[in-house]
């Protein structure tokens, strides 16, 4: 399915809304910008933020609820990722380059993906 049929379909479903609730947060667009080159559990994005444990999963949810993250149990951790093929990540990954907040978070996420050994 193309990149535009998902947007389509998301639309349909009334998932735009979702889409633009998710990203209308400052520390929901910072979990993508994390998430951009590699797959964080939840305990690994709560360190980088000064909140609690609950308020991260509570971003999550939605970020997950509005089809931008994916997660994946692995042994007693689940692993959070971004959906790629998502048309809404390919516009905030392009946002993400030009916005002087999220450009840094990029550059350690891309170092924390490349130090990373696969499990």
């Amino acid at each position: 399915m193309s990149d535009y049929s998902d947007l389509q379909n998301t639309a349909e479903t009334g998932g735009i809304q979702k889409i633009f609730e998710a990203l209308a947060s400052a520390p929901r667009r910072k979990i993508l910008a994390y998430l951009s080159h590699s797959s964080l559990t939840a305990g690994e994005i709560a360190e980088r933020f000064e909140m609690s444990k609950p308020s991260i999963s509570q971003h999550l949810s939605v970020l997950e609820g509005a089809g931008l993250v994916q997660k994946e149990k692995r042994g007693q951790y689940v692993h959070y990722s971004i959906v790629q093929e998502s048309l809404t990540n390919t516009l905030n990954s392009y946002v993400q380059e030009v916005c002087p907040v999220s450009r840094p978070l990029k550059k350690e996420s891309a170092s924390i993906g490349k130090g990373k050994i696969s499990e």
